[in-house]
């Protein structure tokens, strides 16, 4: 079953053919794009889990090695095992994107994560129920968590071809994270390997903003009652996020043809509000990015918008 349609599949596949038409990039700006996105990833996943420093304070603690005073110790280690579970990430893509997908590969990404919070379980299945708290759904048994992961290793490797990436991707994260095969980390571990299968197909890193943490959680719990298509849609603009960034940086400006401006001053260039437009590209209808916590569009993207809207009126 397909969750995107062409539209959106189409969209991704141009981004990414585009970026990909002009390789080699330079060095100097993939290795600041890496660092920017590394930083990114290292803060929202964190975030999202409940981490409390601050973009500037997880700059500060993993490229200064300082501490800030008054936040915890646990914070600062999250941030410096994140990191290095992001090297291996950048490392095993570089290795080739046809490394095998293993239980052995989740399971160091989660003993990395872990590695200074948990030195018993990190890496390790659990071996007794979980509760999450706040949530309707009830993991697995602990004696099924096995099992499970081989199904799920075996279903990757059947799908790799019939699947869309960001589809693979997306269904990965959510069926990892439901099964909840650790103690702790699982959410920071199914974001680090959604990202191998995206890696893997050329896209950049992908990062779930921690403004979006509620919408996030939400389609991930749609997902837990079978309704996958919302959260697979949700990566997928995470996805266009990355690649439109990407574009921005690395395309010539004369192959690239958009650029993106803030939704107040395309406003003025439409016959709709800011407003409106903020709902089109929260929903993603119209091809949007944020930045921090605004969001950025161009002419062409909503010129796609009005045409798309015409032809199903038309239809």
């Amino acid at each position: 079953m397909l969750y995107l349609d062409s539209q959106v599949t189409n969209r991704l596949d141009e981004k990414l053919s585009l970026l990909n038409s002009c390789r080699p990039f330079p060095e100097a700006a993939v290795r600041k794009l890496k660092e920017q996105f590394g930083l990114e990833m290292t803060y929202n996943s964190n975030a999202i889990e409940g981490n409390s420093l601050t973009l500037k304070e997880t700059f500060l603690v993993i490229s200064e090695g300082l501490t800030i005073k008054g936040k915890p110790l646990k914070d600062h280690l999250e941030a410096k095992s994140h990191t290095e579970a992001l090297e291996y990430l950048y490392e095993l893509v570089a290795k080739g994107r046809s490394a095998t997908f293993s239980e052995r590969l989740i399971r160091e990404f989660n003993r990395i994560v872990m590695r200074d919070l948990d030195k018993e379980w990190s890496g390790r299945y659990r071996n007794s129920n979980v509760i999450i708290g706040g949530a309707d759904h009830q993991p697995p048994e602990a004696m099924e968590v096995p099992r499970l992961m081989r199904e799920l290793v075996v279903w990757v490797r059947r799908n790799r071809k019939v699947l869309h990436p960001v589809e693979l991707a997306a269904l990965l994260h959510h069926r990892l994270a439901h099964i909840h095969p650790f103690f702790d980390g699982n959410g920071r571990t199914s974001r680090l390997v959604m990202n191998v299968v995206l890696m893997q197909a050329g896209f950049p890193l992908v990062v779930i903003l921690k403004t979006d943490r509620k919408k996030y959680y939400r389609t991930l719990t749609e997902a837990d009652r079978d309704n996958h298509g919302p959260f697979v849609r949700f990566i997928a603009q995470a996805v266009l996020r990355s690649l439109d960034i990407y574009l921005k940086v690395l395309t010539p400006a004369r192959k690239a043809g958009e650029r993106f401006i803030p939704l107040a001053e395309l406003a003025k260039l439409s016959p709709f509000s800011p407003k409106y437009l903020n709902l089109l590209a929260r929903t993603g209808k119209l091809e949007a990015h944020k930045e921090r916590r605004n969001w950025l569009s161009s002419e062409e993207a909503l010129k796609r918008y009005l045409d798309s809207r015409e032809r199903k009126r038309g239809g």
